[in-house]
């Protein structure tokens, strides 16, 4: 399967105006469309396409509903690997339709690296 990504960069001021807790995100976004797998209690499991992404965190489409508070383990498909980005525990932190905010909670260091490394590389 080939997988096609779009990534620009873009300041959180290019993002627009939408609700609060959206523009409470720190630090540099990086848009881009790829595939994220989510996993929380219970079996409970989706797949959502990433809008943009941050060493803090990132939005995302999906289908499967989401609450705000829920945890998940992320599996984030990025375009600078094969293989996916492992993040340990994130927190919904806001929902507008079918798009949310993810927190990241719990990363580990390399992984938190690899994203900044992506978007620094974006910034070129």
């Amino acid at each position: 399967m080939k997988r096609t990504t779009a990534v620009t960069a873009k300041t959180s001021g290019e993002l627009g105006q939408a609700d609060s807790n959206q523009q409470d995100r720190r630090g540099r976004r990086l848009a881009l469309s790829c595939r994220l797998f989510f996993f929380g209690d219970d079996d409970f499991e989706g797949e959502a396409k990433i809008l943009d992404v941050s060493t803090n965190g990132c939005s995302a489409e999906s289908s499967i509903d989401v609450t705000v508070g829920m945890l998940l383990k992320l599996s984030l498909f990025l375009p600078d690997f094969k293989w996916p980005l492992r993040v340990d525990q994130a927190i919904v932190r806001w929902i507008d339709g079918k798009q949310f905010g993810l927190e990241f909670t719990s990363i580990r260091l390399a992984q938190r690296e690899r994203l900044r490394g992506l978007i620094m590389k974006a910034r070129l």
